[in-house]
């Protein structure tokens, strides 16, 4: 396959795949804009790195790792700086926003460890496969199982905390 031909799936997966996208970066950052610089810097990553995808039925998974892991770059590297969520500045969301149902289990998300969230995201908000996620972010299906159950456990635990408090 071409590079020119590569160019053109990749392009094609982004512009088809651009909703959960951006669902993924704002499940990270909970703002619009930061969602969508995250956005902007994976897809430049993609296309920079694109020779790095030596098999087209990996698009997904190899993409989803440049987005996750710029994802966490930019929260390690904006750690100091306070972000307002979008709702906060804006009551009156337009009807093509994300609603948040159960704003306690969100904020039970976000207090676990980077990559315990990743696995949470990936699993029931995008709808990933356990093998697909272990090949997404490199690790053995079976760790990811640990993992992510470790990590159920963890947000179980902190949801009953909130319940009794």
């Amino acid at each position: 396959m071409t590079k020119s031909e590569k160019f053109q799936l990749v392009e094609n997966y982004i512009v088809e795949n651009q909703n959960a996208h951006y669902r993924l970066a704002y499940s990270y950052v909970k703002n619009k804009e930061s969602a969508l610089d995250i956005i902007q810097e994976s897809i430049m990553k993609a296309l920079k790195s694109i020779d790095t995808l030596e098999q087209i039925q990996y698009l997904k998974t190899w993409f989803y790792r440049i987005l996750i892991n710029t994802s966490i770059d930019f929260i390690n590297k904006n750690k100091r700086m306070v972000v307002v969520e979008d709702e906060v500045l804006d009551f009156h969301l337009p009807s093509n926003e994300m609603e948040i149902p159960d704003i306690d289990l969100y904020e039970a998300i976000d207090h676990l460890a980077p990559k315990q969230k990743t696995l949470i995201i990936l699993r029931f908000f995008e709808d990933m496969k356990i093998e697909d996620i272990a090949i997404t972010l490199d690790v053995n299906s079976n760790t990811i199982k640990t993992r992510l159950y470790a990590a159920l456990r963890k947000l179980r635990s902190t949801m009953e905390e909130k319940v009794k408090a």
